[in-house]
């Protein structure tokens, strides 16, 4: 599997230990995490939780996350698998497991903390490579074994790994409202409001009379000038959680918006 992101992961099967960054931030399946050591923080548009060593959830498919580069640190060790739907079907079938359709819950549904699941991270280590991906051969395996540990101490994560579902329409209003910082493209927030993009984009001009490129801009550009003028925020620490890809991107999109750079903006701050 080709991980591109400590949150999202697409592709199977190759679990990994601290994989590198991507400005995407939605988890396209169903994604079990595990940290080894240290602790990260993670959030999405509803709740912010700090994992702890020792900790494993299941990030939920079909949501926009984000973790908070911060707290990423060199002693932090986290190993995630990403379970495909493909997989997840195919396993269903092989094991006749039924499952019922699931209930709306949080992004981040909390694993019990039991040693089988630390163990089953040591027993991956004599098949793993240096940067921590497992070897393919051995991949499929290890996969059924950790699914079955899962399902073994919490049977009723059936009803969310095995809801095939995509999401339904939904209020575009509110959902825009609540995740315009996100990084994704308007195809993923398309998808995740039920529409097509074409159908997306329409909604979105009748309720915000404007097209959701420039809304999203300048919605995020709001929030960037309160962040340093209220709460003195610097524009390093506000750029990433605000949508925007690097700094420079930032600070040019904002003179064009306000006249002043945002370093420019702290400067005249009074004292």
């Amino acid at each position: 599997m080709d991980q591109t992101t400590k949150l999202s992961a697409v592709g199977h099967p190759a679990p990994r230990t601290r994989p590198a960054t991507s400005p995407e931030q939605f988890v396209p399946d169903h994604l079990f995490l595990y940290i080894g050591a240290g602790e990260l923080r993670v959030y999405d548009s509803n709740q912010r939780l700090t994992l702890q060593a020792g900790d494993s959830y299941l990030v939920r498919k079909n949501r926009l996350v984000r973790y908070d580069q911060g707290s990423a640190g060199a002693d932090c060790e986290l190993t995630f698998f990403c379970f495909e739907e493909s997989f997840l079907q195919s396993f269903q079938a092989k094991h006749g497991i039924a499952a019922k359709k699931a209930q709306p819950s949080a992004t981040f549904v909390p694993l019990s903390r039991l040693e089988i699941i630390p163990a089953f991270m040591r027993s991956l280590l004599p098949y793993q490579d240096a940067a921590g991906k497992l070897a393919a051969v051995f991949a499929e395996v290890k996969y059924e074994e950790l699914l079955l540990i899962l399902l073994q101490q919490q049977p009723d994560l059936a009803d969310i790994l095995f809801d095939y579902g995509v999401p339904g329409k939904i209020n575009l209003e509110e959902f825009m409202q609540r995740n315009f910082t996100f990084n994704v493209s308007l195809s993923r927030f398309a998808f995740l409001t039920g529409r097509s993009l074409s159908a997306f984009k329409r909604d979105f001009h009748a309720i915000f009379d404007q097209t959701p490129s420039r809304w999203l801009v300048h919605k995020r550009l709001q929030e960037a000038y309160f962040l340093l003028t209220q709460k003195h925020q610097k524009p390093s620490a506000i750029y990433f959680d605000l949508g925007f890809q690097d700094l420079s991107h930032f600070s040019f999109a904002f003179k064009n918006r306000f006249g002043l750079a945002p370093s420019e903006l702290l400067k005249k701050r009074p004292a």
